[in-house]
């Protein structure tokens, strides 16, 4: 586990990575970042992934147009 800490930068607050975080995600300057809901709850930052959000749009978009459907499955 790696602690971080919010700081101001210029205008806006941020959270500095680690060296040792940005090395293991493959990560340098100006490389894009995804957060996203975890379902256990919380958030999980990752390396941006432009398949995945295509992906996303994908399945975003089916559940747009299955939304009836997929609520009587659930029930």
């Amino acid at each position: 586990m790696v602690q971080l800490k919010i700081v101001k930068i210029g205008n806006s607050l941020g959270v500095r990575l680690p060296r040792e975080v940005l090395n293991r995600m493959h990560l340098g300057d100006g490389d894009k970042l995804i957060l996203t809901e975890a379902p256990e709850g919380g958030y999980r930052l990752a390396p941006y992934d432009p398949e995945f959000e295509r992906q996303m749009e994908i399945a975003e978009e089916g559940i747009r147009k299955y939304r009836n459907t997929l609520r009587e499955l659930a029930k």
